[in-house]
């Protein structure tokens, strides 16, 4: 990828990161997803009062995505208000894998435009994954 495209992917993260829903720990995180067809989908992290029901952006990019079609990551990013560029979870990174391909490129990100660009196999070496298909 470009420069001027990463950047424009960060932008759009944080962006719809402001429409994040963390009332408890007041973090921030913004989600652009493009799938291998180019088409965009968007998430935020999703808090909740029972902790454990929260739901992080890169999984709500990632459903929505689902939810319309997507079959494959082409593009991740990911910011969030770190000192550092943002990193999933462990439960982000599984399901992350699941769609992503050899190929998938994850751009994480912070507030000041500071990034660092991955690939699945980055992120979870010697993952567990099952192929169904």
């Amino acid at each position: 990828m470009e420069e001027k495209e990463i950047r424009a992917l960060i932008q759009k993260a944080m962006e719809v990161r402001k429409n994040a829903y963390a009332p408890y720990s007041k973090f921030l995180v913004g989600a652009v997803l493009i799938d291998e067809e180019g088409r965009e989908y968007r998430g935020v992290n999703v808090e909740n009062t029972s902790y454990g029901l929260s739901s992080c952006a890169e999984r709500n990019a990632i459903f929505s995505g689902v939810a319309k079609g997507m079959k494959k990551i082409a593009v991740l990013c990911v910011v969030g208000d770190t000192e550092d560029p943002i990193r999933p979870c462990g439960a982000c990174r599984q399901v992350i894998l699941e769609f992503a391909n050899e190929d998938t490129k994850i751009i994480l990100s912070n507030l000041h435009g500071k990034y660092e660009v991955f690939s699945i196999e980055d992120l979870l070496p010697n993952s567990f994954f099952v192929k169904i298909y």
